[in-house]
């Protein structure tokens, strides 16, 4: 089997996703071109025969629709004999395409693909496809469905997390990403977004409030108790957990991943890539896994999507330097802090998807990226990377710097 090289990595700032927000005027497939632009002047790929472009998209309609990767190549002026193409699996979806694109150069079948993921959730709002779970009754009762929100608080409340447990580990991500900018440990990753007139848009990621503090997140009303008392998905709860009398409604605003918007790409090539564009690898993926659970608690599949991937590698957990692990709510991690022993200092060391904001379809390729540079910045070796994902699923994928 071949090896699958991380050449590059990089990622715009993620612009609140409001029409206040920075990069809220654009449209996607800018957002798309912007990253793909930078990622051909920093490496020469554009010189290369590449062989697909994938891009992740969590909501890939409206102006997310149809082929995102295509119309984003073709919009950055690619020889149009590149193809293009879009995975989505929810939260997951840019890691996603990192792991086929990383599959195919493994199996002998590119030798050069460029991985990403583009979301506007300032134009498409989550959950903007549709589907099942958003009005099929008898889907949702068969399934024993629960709303992320309601989840996340039952994943909280089985493993007995407070709301105190929740708001400072906010204000520890919080913390973290402000002294990552501070300390310039996103420099080499962030890409400025320009408009078509040239015009900047967006430096700087919008959402952190490194001024948040326990106090102020103890003012914020629980998101998700009208779901469960007035949607009845409480009631769904009970039925599944008959342990649960009531839910420990914990998350709000402040503890869960923040709404922005967002692009990254990642240059993924073969040995012979970095021969004929004079580049060496940063890292080589390992392995990768996917795995399923209840869609009732639905958010705690990275543990087992972890422990598959790192068992494929022949390694254990504490054989990993870093782990980056999506910010979706404050229980997810702390679920997976609790589960897998390992310790906060080896997790999400530059905060996450709470202080700085999580477009969905993004994500997962923003977090190699900013799991590569802490490996590179420390002298680490191994990093995972791992994602919860809507209707109770789990990606995880393990590379190894170079």
């Amino acid at each position: 089997m071949a090896d699958a090289f991380i050449y590059d990595a990089l990622r715009t700032p993620r612009g609140a996703g409001r029409p206040s927000g920075g990069l809220h005027t654009l449209s996607p497939i800018d957002l798309g071109a912007t990253v793909l632009t930078a990622l051909a002047e920093r490496t020469g790929c554009d010189r290369a025969d590449i062989d697909d472009v994938v891009f992740g998209c969590g909501d890939p309609v409206e102006d997310q629709g149809a082929d995102l990767a295509r119309s984003s190549l073709l919009r950055a002026g690619f020889d149009e004999r590149i193809s293009g193409s879009v995975v989505t699996r929810f939260c997951s979806s840019g890691l996603d395409a990192s792991n086929a694109a990383a599959a195919r150069i493994m199996a002998g079948q590119a030798d050069c693909m460029i991985a990403g993921g583009v979301e506007m959730m300032s134009l498409v709002p989550i959950g903007g496809t549709g589907g099942p779970w958003g009005s099929d009754a008898e889907f949702n009762t068969l399934t024993n469905y629960a709303p992320l929100g309601v989840a996340a608080d039952l994943v909280a409340t089985l493993d007995g997390h407070t709301r105190d447990d929740v708001d400072a580990y906010a204000v520890e991500s919080q913390k973290r990403a402000a002294r990552a900018w501070n300390d310039g440990r996103f420099a080499r990753s962030i890409i400025p977004v320009n408009d078509f007139n040239g015009t900047l848009c967006l430096a700087r990621d919008e959402h952190p409030r490194p001024n948040t503090d326990v106090a102020s997140l103890a003012k914020l009303k629980p998101a998700f108790e009208g779901m469960a008392t007035k949607g009845g998905f409480g009631d769904t709860v009970r039925k599944r957990y008959p342990q649960v009398n009531r839910l420990n409604h914990v998350h709000t605003a402040g503890n869960s991943a923040g709404i922005v918007d967002g692009a990254s790409a990642i240059l993924l090539g073969s040995e012979k890539l970095g021969r004929e564009l004079d580049l060496k690898p940063r890292a080589r993926f390992v392995s990768f896994a996917t795995v399923g659970c209840d869609p009732c608690l639905m958010l705690t599949a990275p543990v087992d999507a972890t422990r598959k991937c790192l068992s494929r590698a022949g390694l254990t957990l504490d054989d990993i330097d870093l782990f980056e692990v999506n910010e979706a709510f404050a229980s997810v991690v702390l679920h997976f802090m609790q589960e897998t022993g390992v310790s906060h200092d080896r997790v999400n060391v530059n905060g996450g998807a709470i202080s700085l904001g999580h477009p969905i379809g993004a994500t997962g390729t923003i977090l190699t990226g900013t799991l590569l540079d802490e490996l590179e910045r420390t002298g680490g070796k191994h990093g995972v990377v791992t994602l919860c994902v809507g209707l109770g699923m789990g990606v995880a994928t393990l590379i190894e710097r170079v």
